[in-house]
C-alpha cells in the first residue's frame, strides 16, 4: 500500500533544497499560461468586436424584391424563329416596383414563426441632402428605431442623440456622421432632403449614426418608416425591405430559401452576405488558437528539461530510496507527485497572472472613430479558456513528469552506489 504521506515529504524535501530549479520550472509553467490566457482572451474579444462590428448591423436575413431580367426573353416570345440566329440589343430589366406586394402580411407570417426573434419593416431609397448650397446624394431609410435598437442594436451605433428622439419627433432625421461633418451640422438643426422624384422636404437632425465604416456614414442617414413614407408620397402600406432576426443564426440559409420560393422575393441570408467576412474571422480565430498551443507547449517542454535534469541530479537519492525499501512504483511516484505540484503552483500562479494582466488591458483606452462606441480595447473573459489553461498545465507537468520518473523507476540502486 502506497504511503503518500511519506512520498509527499520527500517530494517536498526534493523541490525545496533545489528552490532555484523548481521556481524556474514554476515560472515555465506561469508565464505559459499566463501568455496563453492574455493572448487568447484579448485575441478573441477582438475579433468578437469586428464581428460585432459588422454582424450586428446585418439582418439574418434580407428580403426584398430583386430588380432582374426577364426571364422570357423577346425571342422566346416566337416559336417561327428558334431555328434562325437571332441578336437582340440592349434587354432591359423587366418593370418592377421596389415595394414589397403584402409586406405587412408576411411580417406577421414570419414572426408566427418559432426560429424568428423579431421581422422589422424599412423603406429604402435615394435622396439629396441639401443645406444651404451644399448637395450631397445618399440613402435614406426608414425604420421602427426602437425595434432596430432592440435587435440590431442601433443605439450602439448613435453617438448623439437617441433612437426614442427619433420615434417621438415627427420629421426627425438620424443623420450620418459623414454628412454632418461635410456639411458642418449639429443636433437642433434641419435639413432638406430631395428624393429622386422631386420636392423639398426640411427634417430636423435628432441624433448622429456613426457605423466605424466610412464610406457607409457619408452617405446613410435614417428616419421613421412614416416619415419617408410622407416624404415619397406613398401609403402606409409601401414597405421596400424586410429584416428577420433569429434565434440561431445556423437557421438563416433554409428559412431563405423557404421564404424565396414562398413568397417570390430575393431572400439573402447573413452567412451568403458576408462569406469574406467570416473567412477571414475564421482564420485570425486559427492564428489566435495556433500560438497560444504553442506556447503551452514550448512551458511544457521546459517542465521536461528540468524535470529530466532533476533525476540525474538525484540518482543518489533514489538508489538511497530503493536500498531502504521503496520500490521501483514509490520512486516513480515521488517524481510524479513533483511535477503535478510545480504544475499545480505554476498553473493557479499563470492564471491569476492572466486575470491580471487581461484585467489590465480592459482598461487601456481604446479611441478610434470608426468604432466611437468603445472606450477600452476589447477582453472576452470566457471562464472556459481559464478551464483549458489550467487543464493543460496539469497535462503537460503530468506528461512533463511522466517519461523521466519512469526513467527513475527502472534504475538499478546497485549499479549508482558502486559508480561511487
Amino acid at each position: 500500500m502506497t504511503n503518500w504521506n511519506v512520498i509527499l515529504n520527500i517530494a517536498k524535501t526534493h523541490l525545496l533544497t533545489k528552490i532555484k530549479q523548481t521556481a524556474t520550472a514554476s515560472l515555465g509553467v506561469t508565464f505559459g499560461i499566463g501568455s496563453y490566457i492574455t493572448l487568447v482572451c484579448f485575441m478573441t474579444g477582438l475579433n468578437a468586436m469586428l464581428d460585432n462590428l459588422i454582424l450586428n448591423q446585418t439582418p439574418h436575413i434580407h428580403i426584398y424584391n430583386e430588380i432582374e431580367p426577364s426571364k422570357k426573353q423577346p425571342i422566346s416570345l416566337y416559336d417561327n424563329v428558334g431555328e434562325s440566329f437571332n441578336v437582340v440589343h440592349s434587354i432591359k430589366p423587366k418593370i418592377s416596383q421596389k415595394k414589397i406586394h403584402n409586406a405587412l402580411p408576411i411580417i406577421d407570417h414570419l414572426e408566427k414563426n418559432k426560429d424568428v426573434r423579431g421581422a422589422l419593416p424599412q423603406v429604402k431609397t435615394q435622396i439629396f441632402y441639401i443645406a444651404g448650397s451644399i448637395e450631397l446624394g445618399g440613402n435614406l431609410t426608414g425604420i421602427n428605431p426602437i425595434d432596430e435598437a432592440r435587435l440590431f442594436n442601433m443605439g450602439d451605433y448613435i453617438v448623439e442623440g437617441s433612437t426614442e428622439a427619433l420615434q417621438n419627433t415627427d420629421n426627425g432625421i438620424l443623420l450620418g456622421i459623414g454628412i454632418a461633418k461635410k456639411m458642418s451640422l449639429k443636433v437642433g438643426d434641419r435639413v432638406q432632403v430631395s428624393p429622386i422624384n422631386g420636392g423639398v422636404f426640411p427634417l430636423k437632425i435628432v441624433g448622429f449614426y456613426q457605423s466605424g465604416i466610412a464610406d457607409l456614414d457619408a452617405i446613410q442617414s435614417f428616419t421613421n418608416i412614416k416619415t419617408i413614407q410622407r416624404i415619397l408620397g406613398k401609403a402606409n402600406n409601401y414597405i421596400t425591405d424586410i429584416n428577420v432576426k433569429l434565434y440561431d443564426i445556423e437557421q438563416a440559409f433554409p428559412l431563405s430559401k423557404k421564404i424565396e420560393q414562398q413568397f417570390k422575393l430575393t431572400a439573402i441570408d447573413i452567412k451568403t452576405a458576408n462569406a469574406q467576412f467570416e473567412t477571414g474571422t475564421t482564420i485570425r480565430n486559427l492564428i489566435t488558437y495556433a500560438v497560444s498551443i504553442t506556447l503551452l507547449i514550448v512551458a511544457g517542454f521546459g517542465i521536461y528539461n528540468i524535470l529530466n535534469m532533476l533525476i540525474y541530479e538525484k540518482m543518489n537519492d533514489i538508489a538511497i530510496l530503493k536500498a531502504t525499501g521503496f520500490s521501483g512504483k514509490d520512486v516513480q511516484l515521488i517524481f510524479m507527485s513533483q511535477a503535478m505540484i510545480i504544475g499545480f503552483v505554476g498553473g493557479v500562479l499563470g492564471l491569476l497572472i492572466g486575470f491580471g494582466l487581461t484585467s489590465l488591458i480592459d482598461t487601456i483606452p481604446f479611441k478610434t472613430e470608426a468604432l466611437p462606441t468603445v472606450e477600452t480595447y476589447p477582453i472576452n473573459l470566457n471562464p472556459m479558456f481559464f478551464v483549458i489553461g489550467f487543464s493543460f498545465a496539469m497535462l503537460s507537468t503530468f506528461l512533463a513528469g511522466y517519461l523521466p520518473s519512469k526513467k527513475a523507476k527502472k534504475i538499478d540502486p546497485v549499479r549508482i552506489i558502486r559508480g561511487q
